[in-house]
């Protein structure tokens, strides 16, 4: 088994592990991880001529798919207009990831990785 087979084996047991742990905030946290890491992998591959496909589509997908689970972790009752600007911002993301995808244009695809960091930031801040 080489190195990447062996850390994708570990970061999969513990990505299961807090899901098995039954807290919330860790969960979003890791979300938060994936969806950055996924955006990222996405941006590097997206031009066409020098990128993998393969690796693109499925980390356009994954990306979009976490955009989706994040949105409906959302509680619009209790968390109110934090959470309505929270889903506002996932969407552009959702929408700059598939502008990017058609486009190749990363522009507005750059903005919305750096806003989820800030975001995701902010989310490691309240939980310490």
């Amino acid at each position: 088994m080489n190195n990447l087979k062996m850390m994708d084996a570990y970061m999969n047991s513990e990505r299961e592990a807090v899901v098995e742990a039954n807290d919330p905030h860790t969960l979003i946290a890791v979300m938060f991880d994936e969806l950055l890491k996924s955006m990222h992998i996405f941006h590097k591959n997206l031009e066409k001529s020098t990128s993998n496909q393969d690796i693109r589509s499925k980390h356009l997908s994954r990306s979009i798919s976490i955009i989706y689970a994040l949105q409906k972790s959302l509680d619009f009752e209790r968390g109110g207009e934090i959470a309505e600007n929270l889903f506002r911002l996932y969407e552009h993301a959702r929408l700059h990831l598939l502008d990017a995808s058609k486009s190749e244009n990363a522009k507005n695809l750059e903005l919305s990785i750096k806003s989820l960091e800030e975001v995701c930031e902010a989310w490691r801040v309240i939980r310490a």
